[in-house]
């Protein structure tokens, strides 16, 4: 039987792909311990860039509500809390990470499946990606992230438009609103994503991982107390081996190798 999440992980990038296309990756149970248990497997392993991806026509069209509407009452009630718990540790774990997560997104993005688009760091999109929330079209609150994710990236106005209205985004706006970093021919998804991807492995590590806290961070961190976090980061970046070996490629005028196998 095939498992709802595949892990491959090679020269520091780690490619978490969402193997249910035939459902349109839809997550269900399986699939948010898969998630789970694949951000745990990037921390135990050390990896330098995470890429997550969804196979098939669409990258994750939300819950799997035929696993859901199964059930009735507290069972459903429990049910949908495991799910939440696993989805919800996955996403804790990706950004626990110093490295940087990519997304690649493409056909259907739709409820928790623009969670995990919002999660990562960067966020590719093919032409015919296209964004709708959908919670509460169906009665649903968001989950996945999205309260938090969509304000910050959007501004909370844009936010409560495509939460509270379920209109679709296609891949043109979302890039215009903030959605997603950028957009690119369908063809070329996979080329630019693993051109990122292996710079981003390439790339010094711990600063990736200071400068997403930091950012993190710094939305809701008083000023004066966020200068004081910035320059504790980068003190301890500038004694680091990275931070000493980018200083001296920067003046020796080479490329840094911040990862030298």
């Amino acid at each position: 039987m095939t498992q709802p999440v595949s892990v491959e992980v090679r020269a520091g990038v780690a490619r978490v792909v969402l193997c249910r296309p035939e459902r349109g990756n839809a997550i269900d149970l399986a699939t948010a311990r898969g998630l789970l248990a694949a951000a745990i497997r990037c921390r135990q392993e050390g990896v330098r860039a995470v890429v997550l991806s969804g196979a098939g026509r669409s990258f994750c069209v939300g819950g799997d509500l035929r696993e859901f509407s199964a059930l009735s009452g507290d069972a459903l009630a429990g049910h949908l809390r495991a799910v939440t718990d696993a989805l919800h540790g996955a996403l804790r774990g990706f950004a626990e990470l110093d490295a940087p997560m990519v997304a690649a997104v493409q056909g259907a993005v739709a409820g928790a499946g623009v969670g995990l688009a919002a999660a990562a760091d960067l966020t590719i999109a093919a032409a015919d990606a296209t964004f709708v929330l959908a919670y509460t079209g169906i009665g649903y609150s968001p989950d996945a992230g999205v309260t938090w994710s969509l304000p910050r990236l959007i501004g909370p106005r844009r936010a409560l438009d495509l939460l509270l209205t379920n209109r679709r985004v296609d891949a043109r706006e979302a890039a215009e609103i903030g959605l997603v970093s950028r957009v690119v021919e369908a063809g070329q998804l996979a080329a630019e994503v693993d051109r990122l991807a292996a710079g981003l492995a390439g790339g010094a590590t711990a600063a990736f991982g200071a400068t997403r806290r930091l950012v993190a961070a710094g939305l809701s961190a008083e000023r004066g107390r966020h200068l004081d976090h910035e320059a504790e980061a980068l003190a301890a970046a500038a004694v680091s081996a990275e931070g000493r070996e980018g200083v001296a490629a920067f003046l020796a005028k080479r490329p840094a190798r911040f990862h030298p196998e």
